[in-house]
C-alpha cells in the first residue's frame, strides 16, 4: 500500500479538532440545560455571585455535567466509527477507518479503538504523535484495535475499498497511458 493513501497526522488532527468543536457545542447545550434546571429549582445565580457560596447540589451538578460530557464524547466516537467508519470531521477531510482484516467496522472494534485512544493519551500523547512517524500512519489506538485510517477519493486508495469488503476492491491498471481503447 502506498503511503499516500493513509490518513496522515495533520489531516487527522484537523478532523479531530472539528469533532471536538462539535462536542463542545453539544456540551454547551447540555450545560445550559443544566443551568436552566438549577434556575427552575430555585437557585438564584445573583445570590451565588454576591455571596460566593455554592448551594447544595452544585457539586452534584458539576459531577453530572462532567460525566455526561465524557459519555457523550465516548458515544459520539464509538457510534460514528462503529457504524459509518467516519466522524463528521473525518467526513470533511475524506478519511475513513477500516479494519486491517478487511471486515467492516463494528461497535466492538470502535469501542476497543476508543479505549486505545485513552491509552494513546496517557504518556504525553505519544500514542497520537506516533501517527506522524509510523509507516502506515497508525497510532497506538489503531494498532490496539487493528484499524487503519485511509484517505478516500485518491487513485492510491483504489486498492483499499472503504467498506472493507475485499471482494469489491478495484485495482487500477498498471499503465494508465496504454488503455485498450487507445490501441487502434
Amino acid at each position: 500500500m502506498a503511503d499516500k493513501q493513509f490518513g496522515g497526522f495533520w489531516c487527522r488532527l484537523m478532523a479531530y479538532v472539528i469533532d471536538r468543536i462539535i462536542l463542545y457545542l453539544i456540551s454547551l447545550i447540555l450545560f445550559l440545560i443544566g443551568l436552566l434546571a438549577l434556575k427552575l429549582g430555585g437557585i438564584s445565580f445573583g445570590s451565588i455571585a454576591m455571596t460566593g457560596n455554592l448551594p447544595l447540589g452544585a457539586g452534584l451538578f458539576t459531577t453530572v455535567y462532567i460525566v455526561t460530557t465524557f459519555l457523550t464524547g465516548m458515544i459520539y466516537f464509538i457510534w460514528f466509527h462503529g457504524t459509518v467508519g467516519q466522524t463528521p470531521g473525518k467526513m470533511l477531510f475524506g478519511l475513513r477507518i477500516i479494519q486491517i482484516s478487511g471486515e467492516k467496522m463494528n461497535i466492538g472494534v470502535a469501542f476497543l479503538r476508543w479505549v486505545g485512544c485513552l491509552v494513546s493519551g496517557l504518556v504525553f500523547l505519544l500514542g497520537f504523535i506516533w501517527i506522524a512517524f509510523d509507516g502506515r500512519k497508525q497510532g497506538w489506538h489503531d494498532k490496539i484495535a487493528a484499524t487503519l485510517v485511509i484517505r478516500l477519493g485518491n487513485k492510491a486508495d483504489a486498492g483499499v475499498h472503504p467498506t472493507g469488503n475485499p471482494a469489491s476492491t478495484i485495482h487500477p491498471p498498471e499503465d494508465l497511458g496504454n488503455s485498450p481503447s487507445e490501441e487502434k
